[in-house]
Parts: structure tokens; sequence; C-alpha cells
């Protein structure tokens, strides 16, 4: 259990949310100690006190208390494998990929995050679209499950937050179409789906 740290962020820092900063940086650190850590003033960021929550920046400096040695928690979730005929579709429907992030052209009927009763999802299946052992591609928005589109994954932290934050600030525009039999008449019409 080595002393209080104090860390400059790096640019792989940058976006991340702390909670998830520490537990890749000390796996052994659980989300009740951080928790924990930030209620009590022992985590500081630039100084002052912080959420779990909050998001870092580059050269931001942060002050961490001695953390417990020893390995990772056993109660780590494990990944279930994703299923060779869903990785084959979703490998299919990559539109574009960079190191960055990755389009995908969702097809209609698959939801892009699970709930009740719903175990095949999008977020499930991100792990085949990248290399084994690397992390999984982060969701930057969502679309409706019965809705086809391009959905964008984030493969970083960085990226994942700037993107989020392009959505939400209404930079990144999204555009719905819908396809029609006929004309319809531009005052007034019925839209059925089914």
């Amino acid at each position: 259990m080595p002393g209080v740290q104090t860390v400059t962020l790096d640019d792989a820092a940058d976006g991340q949310r702390l909670d998830r900063w520490l537990k890749r940086a000390f796996p052994q650190a659980t989300q009740g100690r951080i928790e924990k850590m930030c209620r009590k003033g022992e985590l500081r960021l630039d100084g002052g006190r912080v959420k779990a929550s909050a998001r870092l920046a580059t050269g931001q400096t942060l002050r961490i208390p001695p953390m417990p040695d020893g390995p990772a928690p056993d109660v780590v979730p494990t990944q279930r494998a994703v299923d060779p005929k869903d990785a084959a579709l979703l490998r299919e429907a990559v539109l574009y990929e960079d190191s960055e992030l990755i389009a995908l052209n969702k097809p209609p009927g698959l939801a892009v995050q699970g709930g009740s009763r719903t175990e095949r999802h999008i977020d499930g299946l991100a792990a085949a679209l990248v290399p084994e052992g690397a992390p999984k591609p982060k969701l930057v928005h969502r679309l409706d499950r019965d809705t086809s589109g391009v959905l964008v994954l984030a493969k970083t932290g960085r990226a994942a937050a700037s993107l989020a934050k392009a959505f939400q600030s209404r930079q990144t525009r999204k555009i719905y179409w819908a396809a029609v039999a006929g004309c319809p008449s531009l005052n007034k019409g019925t839209i059925r789906y089914g």
C-alpha cells in the first residue's frame, strides 16, 4: 500500500470519468471504495473535492490516497462470448472504422442496449468488433430497436466523451428519413408502421 500519490493526467485520461480511470489504474479499487474516497475528500482533483463521475482533462493533477495492495476483486463481471453468427452480422454492418470510432449500419429489430428481457443487443455484441483483449467499443448515442440507421461507437474514452458532447450540444445532426409509398400531401397525412 504505497503512500499518497499526485498524478498529472495525460491525454489518455482526457474526457474519462474519474471512477473509470481509477479502476483501470488500480484494478483492486471497487466502486464503493472510490465513492467513499470522494465523499471523505481523500481524492482531490486540482486541489478540490471531486465526484466519482467527474470528467478528467489533460494536465489536471489528481491526489490519490494510499490504495490497497492485491489483485482485483473476484467480483469482476465476466463478458459473455459472442455467438459467431451475431459477430459476423455485426462485422458485416461496419460502414466506417478508424482508430477512434466505428460506424455501424444498425439493422431494425436489434436493440442498442439491454434491458428487461433483452439479452441480444449491440452493446453486448460490440466486443466482436475489436481484437480479443481490446476494450469494448462504447455506445455514443442510441437508436430505437425498430429503427435502422448509422450508429456510432467510440473505441477510446476520449473519443466517447468528444462524440457524446457533439451529440448533446447538437453539433452533430441526426436526420431521420422514412420510406413511403406514393407522394404524401404536404399539409396532411397519416404514417402507419407495420
